[in-house]
């Protein structure tokens, strides 16, 4: 942003502020406007995206005291903000307004019988070069890049600059972080609904485009960063889209096979076919009974876990002594030393 800017725009009528008003009066009537005038409340309207970024350049000076202070004498100065050309008549600001030789001759000590031509000065960016404050014209020294001329030191009027993001966290049920939900955050004062996109991981971030804090100068606001924290669930857990769990199974029918129903997410049951000889831990797949998300639908993954009973009864105590007999040549351990000593 340039001097001239300062000179032409008014960042209190904008905001419409009074110029006494305090730092939460202007916080105020930014949210408000902010709110009424963002792009995602108004899709495709470049008319409101100009005047949100409006809202964020006038907040962006007038939120920071040191900025404000110099806008303020700039634009009393200039005597409320005319744009300063030279003319047939001379340069003055405006009808009826004081000439520069008056305005300037002022502050420098002068007068009205100043050595300054204020006829040589095209704008007020070259007013202010001839005083040393512009670039290496007039013997003033290079300004740094993005910076524009300041009669009042510091280096030049800052440019644009993006606000900081804000960084929040958002706990979830499980069932809302499969499904997707919708949260009410507050942040900094502001209430907000962050919508959950389907599938979200635990400690996976969000990050919402312009809702972090406003920036300066004209700049783009922040994003909002949020870290979703998930709920554990009893039975089921997340694999990228694909809903896990552990089904447990008796040894007679991870050994003979079986067809077993299997509980889903959303309250209905799926059949599971196990087959025969299946060992403990071998995850069987159903095909898209997961999350839905942006990914696709997703699969639900069953991992097989054999129950060992605690205790037997001496019936079945009898049954397993027999099965173990007919199974005596069966060494599951076979080749574990072999495998050992490689």
């Amino acid at each position: 942003m340039t001097g001239q800017d300062w000179l032409e725009k008014d960042f209190y009528a904008t905001l419409g502020v009074p110029k006494d008003a305090d730092a939460d009066a202007v916080k105020k009537a930014y949210r408000k406007l902010a709110r009424t005038w963002h792009p995602d409340r108004n899709p495709g309207d470049t008319a409101a995206e100009s005047k949100f970024k409006d809202i964020g350049e006038a907040y962006g000076v007038l939120s920071d005291p040191e900025q404000r202070s110099k806008y303020d004498a700039l634009r009393a100065m200039a005597g409320g903000g005319p744009r300063f050309t030279s003319g047939a008549g001379g340069a003055t600001g405006g009808p009826g307004g004081a000439g520069f030789e008056d305005l300037f001759g002022g502050m420098f000590g002068g007068g009205a019988g100043t050595n300054f031509d204020p006829k040589s000065a095209e704008s007020i960016e070259d007013l202010l070069r001839m005083f040393g404050q512009g670039g290496a014209a007039r013997g003033g020294r290079r300004r740094p890049a993005g910076f524009s001329p300041n009669p009042f030191g510091g280096g030049g009027f800052p440019t644009a600059t993006r606000g900081s993001d804000v960084v929040t966290n958002a706990r979830l049920p499980f069932r809302n972080a499969v499904e997707g939900s919708t949260v009410q955050l507050t942040v900094d004062g502001r209430t907000m609904t962050v919508r959950i996109p389907p599938g979200v991981h635990d400690g996976q971030k969000i990050r919402l485009r312009g809702k972090g804090e406003p920036g300066s100068g004209g700049g783009e606001p922040g994003d909002l960063v949020v870290t979703v924290q998930v709920d554990p669930h009893p039975v089921f857990s997340l694999k990228e889209n694909n809903l896990a769990m552990t089904l447990p199974v008796t040894f007679a029918e991870a050994a003979l096979g079986a067809t077993i129903e299997v509980p889903t997410l959303d309250g209905r049951t799926v059949r599971v076919k196990v087959p025969a000889g299946t060992p403990s831990g071998r995850t069987l797949r159903v095909k898209n009974h997961g999350v839905r998300s942006s990914k696709g639908l997703g699969d639900l993954l069953v991992t097989v876990n054999v129950v060992i009973p605690q205790k037997l009864n001496s019936e079945a105590r009898s049954a397993v002594e027999q099965f173990a007999a007919a199974t005596a040549t069966d060494d599951p351990r076979a080749n574990l030393a072999e495998q050992a000593r490689a």
